[in-house]
């Protein structure tokens, strides 16, 4: 069961739909916590809290359904529809091989946090975020652009205080960015850091820094740091990473994975940008990273 937690607008579902195509559709199945919203567009213009508030979600019901899915029962999930804000009709989720839940909340409690196998926080630059959102916002939710930045700035206090705390509890926090101060940037070539807590084994980490290093230049980067004081591995991936640098680092990812069949390999790294799929080595890198992960626990659940 993974976990991916983040503010809005953070990469959230491109980064597991991508996860789902290489462990193969049929044998994920998804949902996102922010359909687990009280009140719907209308009603929340007369609260004085917004969507990132815990009093604004059925937090309860959030801890109740994720237990029932991590153990392999199914539920009735509601539904937030996102271009219109209305809460639409409920719908049954039955979990297959892989469980995967996105949204704002789902490291917010012990019993939530406790459900997960991998638990992933993605954390992009302000700047990053607040582009990734008009671009989404205007384009797919009707929103003007002078709307969404005074949502931002409305939203900006329950970020700090309910939603950016989640990432202390994550396994794995994922950063996206531009490589340099320009954000119109072809979105193959951000950059990425991962910073790896000790909650999971990396035991690939060393072999791909040494493996990718050339004398010239280093772009997949391994080093031992702090975040928040708490001893961490990071690993960053260079935007510009050549492709077959990228192949060479992600086989040796493929070659440590569990055996399994179903797994597509030629889906790393793909995301829809528009009408057009792309493909993007550092993404790739992390979404294997993830599904190893992943298998590991599924692995360990069978035949312990």
């Amino acid at each position: 069961m993974l976990g991916v937690v983040g503010d809005s607008a953070t990469g959230k579902t491109t980064l597991t739909a991508g996860i789902a195509k290489i462990l193969g559709k049929d044998r994920v199945t998804t949902i996102c916590t922010d359909d687990y919203h009280k009140f719907d567009r209308v009603e929340r213009k007369e609260l004085p809290f917004t969507p990132l508030h815990p009093d604004c979600n059925y937090m309860e019901i959030i801890e109740q359904h994720l237990k029932l899915l991590a153990d392999g029962e199914p539920i009735l999930k509601p539904i937030y529809n996102h271009k219109f804000g209305t809460l639409d009709r409920p719908v049954l989720v039955t979990p297959e091989e892989y469980m995967v839940v996105e949204g704002l909340f789902g490291f917010y409690s012990k019993p939530m946090r406790d459900c997960f196998d991998v638990k992933v926080f993605l954390d992009p630059p302000e700047d990053v975020r607040r582009a990734w959102k008009i671009k989404r916002d205007v384009g797919k939710r009707n929103y003007t652009e002078e709307q969404v930045d005074a949502d931002l700035a409305k939203r900006e206090p329950e970020s700090e205080a309910y939603i950016r705390p989640q990432r202390a509890h994550a396994d794995i926090v994922v950063r996206f960015y531009p490589p340099g101060p320009d954000l119109d940037v072809d979105a193959s070539h951000y950059n990425v850091k991962l910073v790896l807590r000790p909650t999971l084994p990396h035991p690939y980490l060393a072999e791909i820094a040494s493996a990718t290093r050339t004398a010239k230049y280093e772009p997949i980067r391994f080093s031992l740091a702090r975040d928040r004081g708490q001893p961490v591995d990071v690993l960053e991936i260079d935007g510009t990473v050549p492709d077959e640098v990228a192949a060479s680092a992600e086989q040796i990812i493929w070659e440590k994975m569990h055996k399994d069949g179903k797994l597509d390999a030629n889906a790393i790294g793909l995301f829809a940008e528009g009408d057009q799929q792309r493909v993007s080595g550092p993404l790739g890198l992390t979404q294997l990273l993830i599904v190893f992960q992943l298998q590991s626990a599924r692995a360990g659940f069978e035949f312990s």
